[in-house]
Order: C-alpha cells, then structure tokens, then sequence
C-alpha cells in the first residue's frame, strides 16, 4: 500500500500536537522508529498493509478522541 502526502502530513502534525517523538508513536502502534523514520524523513511512501492500518487507525482514534473532547467541553460550558 502507498501512503498519501494528505496522510504523511496529518500524522506529522499530529504528532507534533501531541508533542510526541516517533519512538513513542512507534512503541504505541507497535512499529519500529525506522519504519516511522523512512516514512517521514525519507519519502518512503510504500508501506505494507499492516502499517497502512496502524497509521490511518491511530490518526483517526486520536481525532475521535480530541473530538470528543470538545464536545464535552462545550456540553459542560453549557450548564
């Protein structure tokens, strides 16, 4: 599988919200710093399945979780 620029980008900026290093994102998802390194500093784009998965999946859990984040806020500034 082939991973997009979209997708690159958003992990990295992710990343850098969380204020997270890609050995600690490598240890959470169960991938090794050079897998992560080869992705983000050296253009690999080409990955297998697997990792495919564990990416798009983290990012989409960490914008659920920050999404629903907010949605608590908000609700809780509203009593």
């Amino acid at each position: 599988m082939e991973l997009n620029e979209q997708l690159v980008t958003a992990i990295k900026r992710k990343l850098g919200e969380l204020n997270l290093s890609t050995v600690a994102l490598g240890c959470q998802l169960g991938l090794s710093r050079r897998t992560l390194d080869n992705i983000f500093k050296r253009g690999h784009r080409k990955v297998t399945p697997a990792t495919y998965k564990k990416l798009s999946d983290w990012l989409i859990s960490e914008y659920a979780t920050a999404d629903q984040k907010e949605s608590q806020l908000v609700a809780t500034q509203d009593k």
